[in-house]
């Protein structure tokens, strides 16, 4: 795939978590999770490589036995997007690459899912940009599935928890999932951080509204996969669930 820009794929992967302490280890068939998510970002031809960043020895150690590029970051980052812009600094990627933030505990991931969500960066005006599938009006109603509206030109105007739009009426409603896979170019990554967390940011714990309440446009590309993120250990029947149903993933390696 030829681009304009060289896309890199990070995938933050902290050992400690409230409700999955050692997430990135758990075993899904015989692998620790990171390393599907590794293995199927790779095969994205419109990234130039994928690096795991984390702040573990055992994840580390890990990651060299199953020959996974890694980098240690720091272990005080208040979220997985500031641990991907010092594993950024420290790959020292150019100021015109795009970093794309991979999310550890997406194991089901669809390499189309990257290629599509980088494309958007063919037009130099674009500089974040994010996944969106769509969802049926009793999903809309789970606040664990994060919703966005966007205006005519495909930009997020809100995300939030509940369900958005509103059918105030009880007419049918069209709603679009979020699917927490973002990519930036490297300023606007460096700003993200800099910003620091905002109100609505706060409210919702989304870290997204950030952007948006400071004026960064974020572009929404809609997928036709779906992904199944890891939030607690009774996640992971689901996916291996999924990862046993599915026909192999037809993409050209990287």
């Amino acid at each position: 795939m030829a681009l304009p820009f060289k896309a890199w794929g990070i995938i933050p992967a902290r050992y400690a978590s409230s409700r999955f302490p050692g997430k990135p280890l758990a075993e899904i068939l015989g692998r620790p999770m990171f390393v599907h998510v590794y293995e199927r970002a790779r095969r994205s031809p419109a990234l130039e490589g994928v690096v795991l960043a984390t702040d573990s020895r055992r994840i580390a150690a890990a990651a060299e036995r199953y020959a996974v590029p890694w980098v240690m970051t720091r272990p005080d980052h208040p979220s997985g997007t500031d641990r991907v812009l010092e594993a950024a600094r420290l790959l020292d990627l150019d100021e015109d690459a795009v970093v794309v933030n991979i999310q550890g505990d997406e194991p089901a991931l669809h390499p189309e899912m990257l290629t599509g969500l980088v494309a958007p960066f063919a037009r130099p005006e674009v500089q974040v940009a994010t996944l969106v599938s769509p969802l049926t009006g009793a999903e809309a109603a789970n606040p664990d599935l994060v919703k966005v509206v966007c205006d005519r030109q495909g930009r997020a105007l809100y995300f939030s928890r509940a369900p958005i739009p509103f059918p105030r009426d009880g007419q049918p409603g069209t709603f679009l999932r979020h699917i927490g896979l973002y990519a930036f170019r490297m300023p606007a990554l460096e700003r993200f951080v800099a910003l620091g967390p905002g109100t609505l940011e706060v409210i919702e714990k989304l870290e997204q509204l950030r952007l948006l309440e400071n004026g960064m446009a974020i572009h929404v590309v809609e997928t036709r996969h779906q992904s199944i993120g890891v939030d607690r250990p009774a996640d992971i029947a689901a996916v291996v669930r999924r990862l046993q149903a599915e026909n192999p993933i037809e993409e050209t390696p990287s």
